[in-house]
C-alpha cells in the first residue's frame, strides 16, 4: 500500500452543521501536498481528523492503514494553527521534551536549524516575537523523521521575507519518502513547493490534482485557486 492517508466518506458534523461532507481522498507517499480553501472551508478539521484530535461523525480516516491514534502519533508529526508551547520554558528545554517524548526525534537537526534561523536555544518563549514563536514550533515538527507531517497554516503568522527560508527549511529537513500536508491560504507563497494540490470548499473536495498537471493547462496553482473561488 503507497498511500499514506485515505478517507472514505469522512464527515464530521457540529452539531447541525457539517464541517467535512462526505470526503473520500487518497494521498500517496512521497508528496508534498497542498491543502488550500478558504477559512472555514474544512482544512483544519480534516487535519485535526489525521491526528486523532477528533473523531468522525462518520465514514474513515486511516494513516498508514490504520485509525488515528496511539499507533500513528508515532509516525505523524504535527504543527496546529495556535501556539502550544509554555512561554516560561527555554527553548533547550522544549528540545528535551521532545527528545524524550518521540523516538524519532533529531536533537541535531533542530539545533543545527535553530542555528541557521539565528534563535538562541537558551532564550524563553516569552521574550520572542509571535513569528521566530512559529518558526520554533516548525523547527521541532521538521525535527522529526516522521512519515506524515501535517502542518496548519506553518507561514501565516510570519513576514514575507522569512517565508522563503521557512519553505526551504521545510523542503530540506524531510525524508523524501514521507509527505507533507500544508494546509494555508497563502497559495503563491507554498505552490512552487507543491507536488499536489487539494481544493477543500465548505467541507468538500473540490478538487485534486497534480500541480504538473495544473500546469500543463497553462495555469498556476494560484490563477486556478481565484478561478475555483472566485466569490
Amino acid at each position: 500500500m503507497n498511500a499514506i492517508l485515505e478517507c472514505k466518506g469522512l464527515t464530521k458534523s457540529y452539531g447541525g452543521k457539517k464541517a467535512l461532507s462526505d470526503v473520500n481522498l487518497t494521498i500517496e507517499r512521497g508528496r508534498i501536498v497542498g491543502l488550500l480553501g478558504p477559512n472555514g472551508s474544512g482544512k483544519t478539521t480534516l487535519i485535526k481528523l489525521a491526528n486523532a484530535l477528533l473523531t468522525p461523525t462518520s465514514g474513515e480516516i486511516r494513516i498508514a492503514g490504520m485509525k488515528p491514534g496511539t499507533g500513528t502519533k508515532k509516525i505523524v508529526s504535527y504543527l496546529p494553527e495556535r501556539n502550544y508551547l509554555n512561554d516560561w520554558m527555554r527553548v533547550h528545554d522544549i528540545i528535551g521534551l521532545f527528545r524524550d517524548f518521540y523516538g524519532d526525534f533529531r536533537p541535531d537537526k533542530a539545533y543545527d536549524m535553530l542555528k541557521r534561523l539565528n534563535i538562541n536555544p537558551n532564550d524563553k518563549l516569552k521574550t520572542m516575537s509571535k513569528g521566530t514563536k512559529e518558526k520554533v514550533q516548525l523547527i521541532l515538527v521538521m525535527s522529526r523523521e516522521a512519515e506524515l507531517y501535517l502542518l496548519d497554516e506553518p507561514i501565516g503568522g510570519v513576514d514575507p521575507a522569512a517565508r522563503d527560508y521557512i519553505l526551504e527549511t521545510i523542503i530540506s529537513n524531510y525524508n523524501p519518502e514521507a509527505t507533507i500536508i500544508i494546509s494555508t491560504h497563502l497559495i503563491s507563497d507554498v505552490e512552487k513547493i507543491l507536488d499536489h494540490v487539494i481544493f477543500i470548499r465548505e467541507g468538500q473536495v473540490v478538487l485534486s490534482s497534480s500541480v504538473d498537471e495544473i500546469r500543463e493547462q497553462g495555469k498556476s496553482v494560484d490563477g486556478l485557486f481565484r478561478e475555483v473561488f472566485r466569490c
